[in-house]
């Protein structure tokens, strides 16, 4: 007899029930009690993150926490600019960086629910560069030159929204001409069309679907995305995800009337770090200078925390909101699925799905989440878990890079929402 663990037992007796009766907007709830959170307990949330701006530990923080549909937490902390004194808004906007990758993914399932392709269709049958791969086996830095080998096999559209591609961000061989692609935050006129190329003439570090390794396989998918829907991945962004759930702050690239509301990015490199101004341009500007043509589905946007609230609402709601059904729940559910079997994401010991990861029982991450809940975040600091078992989602957003205790941040101020929820 097939067991299945607590956390898929409730998906698949409750979950569609939960679907069939989600708002369709967010509004605030007088009573947070009335939604099993202690507001004692949620005052305990708001003294931690005074004191994480207070002693410095991050410039600001805001928070979104809504169960069912009701807003329970969305304040704002700290400053815009510590510099100038300028005290954060709810509505400033933050580089989420791989948060893009959900947006990505939701695209591309889009197109998947028009027959576009399959999941286990070759990524060479809609682009050719991609054909034959080959496996690095070694690499002479020195002189150069390298040994690969032919894959086992052709990668697949879900190794790479499954991160099992073999194909890393930091390549061996990345440092080499041939070889070269832009990071997500170009300043120069790259676009996806000279990129990909590069990308694709890169050996594997392994055969595909062999191991997790997280990359630029999402860049990969945005470009397919353009391929089989005749649109630049912005446009297809803004006229079939933004627009519809109502993200009207949410850009690759800012309009200039918006920039004045992008925080300021700081730096914390060690825990003991001073945290400052950060010193790297392409970091702090890329959304409001240079060529802006590079849209990367891995990692290009900008947005505020109540346009993704609505984005992760979207899929708590089995992919509907603000009245458009941008998903079917048949396709969401494959979000909320381990797609990776007994591979896990690095040290955490959790699966992934197509984009997400998700929470296991074990789970060395999650800490007080629900198993089954899925989550990411931005390289920024920045990240959202979205549990479908307690009918919630939760995020904060901040812009440190680096920050050696951005993890830490982030597994306490979950643990910080989830303390408070006591029915």
């Amino acid at each position: 007899m097939t067991r299945f663990p607590a956390w898929a037992v409730f998906r698949l007796t409750f979950l569609p029930f939960i679907l069939s009766a989600q708002p369709q907007q967010f509004s605030y709830s007088d009573r947070p009690s009335d939604l099993g959170f202690s507001v004692s307990r949620l005052d305990l949330l708001d003294s931690w993150l005074n004191k994480m701006v207070k002693e410095g530990i991050v410039p600001n923080a805001v928070t979104f926490v809504a169960k069912r549909g009701k807003i329970i937490h969305n304040k704002a902390y700290g400053f815009r600019n510590r510099e100038q004194t300028i005290p954060l808004e709810k509505d400033d906007i933050f580089r989420i960086a791989s948060q893009t990758k959900a947006m990505t993914t939701v695209a591309a399932l889009m197109l998947h629910e028009e027959g576009k392709f399959l999941l286990t269709d070759p990524v060479s049958k809609y682009i050719p560069y991609f054909a034959n791969p080959n496996v690095l086996v070694r690499f002479d830095s020195a002189s150069g030159t390298a040994e690969t080998r032919p894959a086992k096999r052709e990668i697949t559209i879900k190794d790479l929204l499954t991160h099992t591609a073999g194909i890393p961000y930091e390549h061996p061989m990345g440092h080499l001409e041939e070889y070269q692609a832009p990071f997500f935050n170009s300043l120069e006129p790259d676009k996806l069309t000279t990129v990909i190329p590069k990308i694709a003439a890169r050996p594997l570090l392994h055969d595909p679907g062999e191991r997790f390794t997280y990359g630029l396989n999402t860049d990969i998918v945005g470009y397919l995305v353009e391929i089989l829907s005749g649109m630049s991945l912005d446009q297809f962004f803004r006229t079939r995800i933004f627009d519809p759930l109502g993200m009207k702050d949410t850009h690759f690239y800012l309009p200039m009337e918006k920039a004045p509301r992008l925080v300021e990015l700081y730096a914390k490199p060690a825990a003991d770090s001073i945290l400052t101004v950060s010193t790297d341009f392409n970091n702090r500007y890329f959304s409001v200078q240079g060529a802006k043509t590079y849209f990367s589905g891995g990692a290009g946007l900008v947005s505020t925390i109540e346009d993704y609230a609505r984005f992760c609402q979207m899929l708590l709601n089995g992919g509907e909101f603000n009245g458009k059904q941008l998903l079917s729940p048949k396709s969401v559910d494959l979000l909320f699925r381990n797609q990776i079997g007994d591979l896990r994401v690095w040290e955490r010991n959790d699966g992934f799905s197509l984009g997400f990861e998700v929470f296991s029982e074990q789970t060395n991450y999650g800490d007080l989440a629900s198993p089954g809940s899925i989550m990411w975040g931005g390289m920024y600091c920045s990240e959202y878990t979205i549990d479908p078992k307690e009918n919630l989602i939760l995020l904060v957003f901040t812009n440190v890079h680096p920050f050696a205790q951005g993890g830490e941040f982030l597994r306490r101020y979950r643990n910080l929402v989830y303390q408070s929820l006591i029915k």
